[in-house]
């Protein structure tokens, strides 16, 4: 338990790096779960909510990225380098090989 309360604190620091207000509210969020669930006694429930705090994990760190406000009409966003991906070329008719 406290591997992954860690680890949701590491990945909040990498996801809204340089955002107060974000990083802020996303600690106060995790504290909060944790703290609402500390006197779980349920191995199930236990099991559940580790899986959900898994889940809440993986999707900050696959699936946010931060957006800055530069004009009142433009925004530009910072993605991480781990969200950065190869694009592959869409192709109407595969090539045999």
């Amino acid at each position: 338990v406290l591997k992954l309360f860690k680890l949701l604190h590491r990945t909040r620091q990498e996801v809204f790096k340089n955002d107060t207000k974000a990083l802020e509210a996303a600690r106060q969020k995790i504290n909060e779960e944790f703290r609402n669930n500390r006197d779980e006694k349920s191995e199930e429930k236990i099991n559940e909510l580790l899986k959900i705090a898994s889940d809440v994990e993986v999707i900050l760190r696959t699936s946010v990225i931060q957006a800055v406000h530069t004009e009142s009409d433009k925004i530009v966003l910072v993605p991480r380098k781990d969200l950065l991906q190869d694009n592959t070329p869409y192709l109407d008719k595969p090539t045999k090989k």
